[in-house]
């Protein structure tokens, strides 16, 4: 009987938190396949080590965007490695032609992933976990170690720098018209 109470808990954190999951994965990586994908190994992460969550340690929000944050970690790694190859004469080019362009369709405008690319990671992630990951001020400062004045410092910051980069590609792209 516990199991099936253990089961029927996971299941409804699943239901609760899925779309928060992808959505701090959607402010982080350039696919739409990365983002599901990162999502469900999260939550098969975590379900591995459902028996090990200690609902007095953390809310199970929390515990779960570590476990993205670590994936997504090793994710950037490993792509990393993707592009160590020589790029070499006439073969190159076919190696660079079927390279498949990265999704734009995430959710994101893509003048604002353009936008959040030219920001640092710190504040990347940051913006990330507040609006894909739906998290607090409180609970972004307890996840990253950071205090509450500085996590709304550097969000406040990074929303102006936003805003700003923002109305300048619509500035720009109302001249071209």
């Amino acid at each position: 009987m516990a199991r099936r109470a253990k089961s029927a808990a996971f299941a409804e954190l699943y239901d609760e938190q899925v779309w928060r999951v992808y959505g701090f994965f959607g402010y982080r990586v350039a696919s739409r396949d990365d983002a599901e994908d990162l999502t469900q190994q999260t939550f098969e992460r975590a379900l591995r080590a459902w028996s090990r969550f200690d609902p007095q340690r953390g809310q199970a929000a929390t515990w779960l965007l570590s476990i993205a944050r670590n994936l997504l970690i090793d994710h950037y790694r490993r792509d990393r490695s993707r592009f160590r190859q020589p790029v070499e004469g006439a073969e190159a080019e076919d190696r660079l032609g079927s390279v498949p362009a990265p999704e734009e369709d995430l959710g994101i405008d893509p003048e604002l992933d353009r936008a959040l690319a030219g920001l640092g990671e710190r504040e990347r992630e940051l913006i990330a976990l507040r609006f894909g990951g739906e998290l607090t001020g409180p609970e972004i400062a307890e996840f990253t170690g950071l205090t509450l004045a500085n996590v709304q410092q550097i969000l406040s910051r990074t929303l102006r720098r936003l805003h700003s980069e923002l109305e300048s590609s619509e500035l720009a792209r109302r001249e071209r018209a």
